[in-house]
């Protein structure tokens, strides 16, 4: 009877035992300190990740610019064909009118200078 009886006072103090340790392990300060224990591996982890992606979406958002204003670029470009259209236009119309010119004074010198020749082959003969 003895053996039970000690058996039980054994069981007994087991159970409180390990009702003592589990309340003691799950006490909210334990776990506050394990959470906190967490925090701190795991803290310089996350501020390295946030930094990566800091950096890559400067990185992103620098690329997105180049590439909008390479796209205004492009689209002010084909918009402006107009004008290079009319750019074209004005310097073949300034060519012809220069080749106009040109031939016009051409022709005008060759009648002066026939008509000098004329004039002055006159002169010289006479003033001989």
């Amino acid at each position: 009877m003895e053996d039970q009886e000690m058996q039980l006072k054994v069981r007994r103090v087991t159970d409180k035992f390990t009702e003592s340790m589990y309340v003691l392990a799950n006490e909210p300060s334990v776990a506050l300190y394990r959470l906190q224990e967490h925090v701190r591996r795991s803290l310089p982890e996350l501020v390295q990740h946030k930094t990566d992606m800091q950096s890559w979406e400067e990185q992103s958002q620098g690329a997105i610019y180049t590439v909008e204003y390479a796209c205004s670029a492009v689209k002010s470009m084909t918009n402006s064909s107009l004008y290079f259209k009319n750019i074209d236009s004005l310097l073949r119309q300034a060519i012809s009118m220069k080749e106009q010119i040109s031939s016009s004074q051409g022709r005008r010198k060759r009648t002066v200078d026939s008509g000098m020749l004329k004039d002055g082959g006159e002169k010289h003969s006479s003033g001989m």
